[in-house]
């Protein structure tokens, strides 16, 4: 490699997963857009980073990512919005080279490219030293899809509008199972799906006790369009209240510690993909962040 396009400074971050503890949606605007009312969790699992900042102002790949274009690529579709903003702004910028470890499966529901974008803008906005504020991170990542502030702002979150009016919250450690049914419909056919109900009573998180028995909109029309998430809904209601995430296709249960995440994970193991995770109030990528600055002073 010539000392033109070899790496100067390099990072490797966590792009943590997100679970809906329930979605509703409440409305259509006029723009076709869906007004929803949501409660994000961050789990201490998910994708992994490795940013390389290069000599050459070019934003490329580093590796192929399965099923995904460069120009669906919203990892380097948030680098290149950071690289542009930064220009505007006379701020510094330069190139990079971004390579996913992709472990959060496509069409889940569990926000893996939009998590991977805003470990993107957090840490090339270091690494290029812009000098941008959490918020305004945050608005460079509503421009690439509604999820994306979650992320970047990296707490667990009550959601309104399309999913960008974030509140944070406190909700503690929890423990869930993950299931992965392996079927699942696209997000543009559910919403458009006849039977997906609009209309949802608007609520008022400081009345909620039970986020169980709020449920998610989508899962009866994911039910309807895919037998398989169906048929693991009916087997794990055998062991507690099955949850959809996002527009699925994953489900989850709630458990009440680890000690019993791990018991239905090795109960469950023998029929589906599953997965035993924690949910924290704090993602994983600002403690990384935080610790490798603390590391530098």
């Amino acid at each position: 490699m010539s000392s033109r396009g070899r790496a100067v400074a390099e990072r490797v971050l966590p792009a943590p997963a997100k679970l809906n503890l329930f979605l509703h949606v409440t409305g259509r605007r006029a723009d076709g857009y869906h007004e929803l009312q949501t409660l994000f969790q961050l789990l201490d699992w998910g994708d992994e980073v490795r940013l390389q900042v290069t000599r050459a102002p070019t934003i490329v790949r580093g590796a192929p990512v399965p099923g995904v274009s460069e120009a669906e690529d919203l990892s380097l579709r948030a680098a290149r919005e950071l690289a542009r903003d930064a220009a505007a702004d006379e701020r510094p910028f330069g190139g990079a080279r971004i390579t996913l470890r992709k472990r959060i499966p496509r069409g889940s529901g569990m926000g893996g490219a939009s998590s991977d974008a805003a470990t993107v803008l957090h840490g090339l906005n270091r690494l290029w030293g812009c000098g941008y504020e959490t918020a305004e991170l945050a608005d460079i990542g509503l421009r690439l899809g509604a999820d994306v502030p979650v992320f970047v702002h990296g707490h667990s979150a009550w959601a309104e509008g399309v999913g960008e009016r974030l509140t944070p919250v406190r909700l503690g450690e929890r423990w869930y199972v993950l299931v992965f049914p392996g079927e699942g419909a696209s997000t543009a056919e559910l919403f458009a799906d006849p039977a997906l109900r609009r209309d949802a009573p608007r609520i008022d998180p400081a009345g909620v006790s039970d986020w169980c028995a709020l449920g998610n909109d989508f899962l009866p029309v994911l039910q309807n369009r895919a037998p398989e998430v169906a048929a693991a809904a009916r087997r794990l209601a055998e062991y507690g209240v099955p949850r959809l995430t996002g527009s699925g296709s994953t489900l989850f249960l709630e458990a009440v510690d680890e000690s019993e995440a791990m018991r239905l994970t090795s109960v469950l193991k023998n029929h589906y993909n599953v997965r035993a995770v924690r949910g924290r109030d704090r993602s994983t990528l600002l403690d990384r962040i935080a610790r490798k600055e603390h590391e530098h002073t």
